[in-house]
């Protein structure tokens, strides 16, 4: 990707300075090509220490030097920064958001139908560089848009495209899925500690099983379904524990949470 490439983030809070940290490590621009603004001096100064991106003291001073523009702020705060970047965002720009619950539509209504928009799902292990994000293209994005905004995602993990109508999915499952795995990492830990290991331990076995599983899945190929039936002898200690899930029902847990998420961010589109 050339360094003519200008991004510019309205908000520089953590997921922003990840994005941008993976853009310029990756190549995909120079940091000198990066920019971010946002009201919190304290998040500025750490987005222009971490990334090598200068910082200006408006949202409209990001589009004023930027090809591409992160709207990486909360819903709530959306309808506000949409109000100042109406009157500079112009048909050179592509927009990107990644505010859950933020429809291409809420987008287009305040920047114009014409707006080259993309709204992206991304999560929190971008920060590590192992993200799971989604996007969807809207009307007036074109082919070029979706393979840039795949590729800038792609620096941080991976990104999968979907119909937009998909999108509160993708943030009852991978935006807020982390928050249950966290879940379930603190759970095995302390059933580590009441069997005995100190929480040191559990701790290490605990979040390194949960990774290798994961890599298991993504490298095998195989099914989820097929790999626990592999660890699962008859009559094993794997059986007995499995049976234990079953019976308190953690599949339909887990179910139930993507579909709360989902739900809510429904909502957050509609407020």
């Amino acid at each position: 990707m050339s360094d003519a490439v200008r991004v510019g983030f309205v908000g520089t809070g953590r997921m922003a300075t990840a994005l941008a940290g993976g853009l310029a490590s990756s190549g995909f621009c120079s940091s000198d090509s990066i920019v971010g603004s946002d009201v919190v001096s304290a998040a500025a100064d750490a987005f222009s220490e971490s990334t090598g991106g200068s910082v200006v003291g408006s949202n409209s001073e990001v589009a004023g030097c930027s090809d591409v523009i992160v709207l990486a702020i909360k819903p709530q705060q959306m309808s506000e920064v949409l109000g100042e970047l109406a009157a500079v965002v112009t048909p050179d720009h592509l927009v990107v958001s990644i505010a859950a619950g933020i429809t291409l539509s809420t987008l287009a209504d305040a920047l114009g139908s014409s707006t080259r928009l993309v709204r992206v799902m991304p999560n929190t292990p971008c920060l590590v560089g192992i993200s799971a994000s989604a996007f969807a293209p809207g009307p007036a994005a074109t082919d070029a848009d979706a393979d840039l905004v795949a590729r800038l995602l792609e620096t941080v993990g991976v990104a999968l495209p979907v119909s937009e109508e998909l999108i509160d999915a993708v943030t009852g499952l991978s935006g807020s899925g982390p928050a249950y795995i966290y879940e379930v990492i603190e759970g095995l830990v302390a059933g580590g500690v009441s069997c005995g290991l100190s929480r040191e331990v559990a701790l290490q076995l605990a979040a390194q099983t949960v990774k290798g599983a994961a890599e298991m899945v993504l490298s095998t190929g195989e099914s989820p379904e097929a790999l626990r039936d592999a660890v699962a002898s008859p009559g094993g200690t794997t059986i007995a524990g499995l049976a234990e899930l079953e019976r308190l029902g953690l599949r339909g847990v887990l179910v139930s949470a993507v579909e709360a998420a989902t739900r809510r961010s429904r909502e957050l589109g509609a407020e």
